[in-house]
């Protein structure tokens, strides 16, 4: 094999950039003179011969950069989101008192309660017309007024059906409701 190589043959390393000339041939060792004058030993199967000209084509070494590049790029692909994630809700609603207001200086317990079903019905509506298929309504436990309500609510709707929250992430104190498309 490294009878295809002969003194003064101009040649190139496969895996590196090493451009050289052949100057010694030894017991299956080529030994070439780099462009920047050291001398390199090499197997004839690391050589390509190259010709005398310069080339404006790519060195090997390139050509595998340029491929692991592109494999990097074309496996960064957008995650699939899981069916849990997919089916999660579109919207969430909290309803405790202290994200709605500010203070509630001044209201009775009635006053607070109805602030909390009208904000629940203007969002079912909103939700309803921008066509979002689900909702949950986070209404906390407490002693359970607030949801009472809210299913008295749901219920006048005939085109929305409620069930409790996904527990792992709500607790009990959460409705989701779905709203079914004409």
């Amino acid at each position: 094999m490294s009878s295809d190589f002969q003194i003064g043959d101009r040649v190139e390393a496969v895996d590196d950039t090493t451009k050289g000339v052949v100057v010694a041939i030894k017991e299956g060792w080529i030994t070439i003179e780099s462009r920047d004058g050291f001398s390199l030993q090499y197997r004839p199967s690391e050589l390509l011969k190259t010709s005398g000209q310069e080339r404006l084509s790519v060195s090997p070494y390139d050509a595998a950069l340029a491929k692991a590049e592109d494999e990097k790029g074309a496996r960064k692909r957008k995650p699939v989101p899981r069916r849990k994630e997919r089916d999660a809700p579109k919207m969430e609603v909290d309803l405790h008192i202290n994200q709605l207001l500010p203070t509630t200086r001044g209201m009775s317990n009635h006053d607070i309660l109805n602030l909390q079903l009208d904000t629940a019905r203007r969002q079912l509506e909103f939700a309803m017309n921008r066509r979002i298929r689900k909702v949950v309504f986070i209404h906390g436990v407490g002693e359970g007024t607030l949801r009472e309500e809210l299913l008295y609510l749901f219920g006048r709707y005939e085109n929305v059906s409620y069930y409790d929250a996904d527990y792992q992430k709500y607790g009990l104190g959460a409705t989701e409701v779905y709203i079914r498309q004409n």
